[in-house]
């Protein structure tokens, strides 16, 4: 079996590049987006959002993520979110890992790669376009890569995704721009096909692979997942995180991360502990994504779990229709008591001062 050694474990942080950080394997957590009651921007609850995400210890921001709201694409408020986000984040002494989120076509996804850089992000989580096939989805993958290093994203049909093949994958992994992929179909099957492809494709060693499978978020994290291909065994592994659910609770995140990664090192008394709770968090991410109805309710809830914290002052989303789903609440409701060790709300407390400030 061919297996990849991770030769930045010994590597102090602060010697090491943007994509080192990335490749090692961070809690990025998927920025949503603090609106007033009128829904329109709140800064201040904006800004407060990206410090508590840095504070608590996460490596990265997402920012123009299906979390932040496909919507603000195509309106103004793209550069003001983008700017406020990478512009918060430079408050902090340590470097943090700054993704844009870009969609459309192959031009929208160009300009807002261009945007950016422009701001100082690092890298382009590039969403799926259904209008294009999966040749174009390549070649707009080049094109954007020839401005960012660009992120693959495998989204859930439920959501706006839609299937990829194989074979897809192998091509997009094998495009030297490409520095990782988040997996995020919500599917065993698909998830090995992200896997498949990055083995195929050679580049195991170049392309971080980030689960965003919300409903699997730690068995991924802590599984060796060995892939035969051509007769060989490679093992690759998911180094980190790109979650909505990542959204909130991040500093008890950033330290299921931090086990994860002993589990993965050996640690079986990590791997038990953790195998126990993978069900308590999958639990709370289909109350809060609302998985009983289609996700209708999964941004709404996010809100609402920041909302009690103090973090937002309300669900409030750009499209008024986009609301908790009914019962939603009380499932919500269900899981803050039936799992407190999930939540971080003493560290909320104690920082949401200053944040706010």
């Amino acid at each position: 079996m061919m297996r990849g050694t991770n030769v930045l474990s010994t590597v102090p942080e602060a010697q090491m590049s943007v994509r080192d950080l990335f490749r090692r394997g961070l809690v990025i957590p998927a920025h949503p987006l603090a609106l007033t009651a009128d829904r329109k921007l709140d800064e201040r609850r904006q800004r407060a959002l990206t410090r508590y995400y840095v504070d608590a210890g996460a490596g990265g921001l997402a920012v123009g993520v299906h979390t932040t709201q496909f919507a603000i694409h195509g309106t103004g408020l793209l550069p003001p979110v983008l700017e406020l986000a990478a512009e918060t984040a430079r408050e902090f002494e340590r470097e943090v890992v700054l993704v844009a989120g870009a969609t459309g076509t192959t031009a929208q996804a160009v300009a807002e790669a261009e945007l950016a850089r422009s701001l100082g992000y690092h890298m382009v989580l590039l969403s799926p376009y259904r209008e294009l096939d999966e040749d174009g989805l390549v070649e707009r993958a080049r094109a954007v890569g020839e401005v960012l290093p660009v992120i693959g994203f495998y989204l859930q049909p439920a959501v706006g995704g839609r299937p990829l093949s194989r074979d897809f994958w192998t091509r997009l992994a094998g495009i030297e721009s490409v520095v990782g992929i988040k997996v995020a179909p919500f599917d065993r099957y698909r998830t090995l096909d992200v896997l498949h492809g990055v083995v195929r494709a050679g580049r195991t060693a170049e392309v971080a692979l980030y689960t965003g499978n919300d409903d699997h978020i730690l068995a991924d994290l802590i599984t060796p997942h060995r892939v035969v291909v051509d007769g060989r065994e490679v093992e690759v592994e998911f180094v980190g995180g790109l979650l909505g659910q990542w959204a909130v609770w991040v500093r008890r995140a950033v330290e299921l991360l931090e086990e994860a990664k002993l589990a993965r090192a050996g640690d079986d008394a990590a791997v038990r502990r953790l195998l126990s709770l993978d069900g308590h968090l999958t639990d709370a991410n289909s109350a809060i994504f609302d998985t009983a109805n289609d996700f209708h309710g999964c941004i709404p809830g996010i809100h609402e779990v920041l909302r009690r914290q103090g973090l937002l002052a309300g669900r409030w989303c750009l499209d008024p229709a986009e609301e908790l789903s009914p019962g939603q609440l009380a499932e919500i409701d269900r899981v803050w008591a039936a799992y407190p060790w999930l939540r971080d709300d003493e560290f909320v407390a104690e920082g949401l001062d200053r944040w706010l400030s």
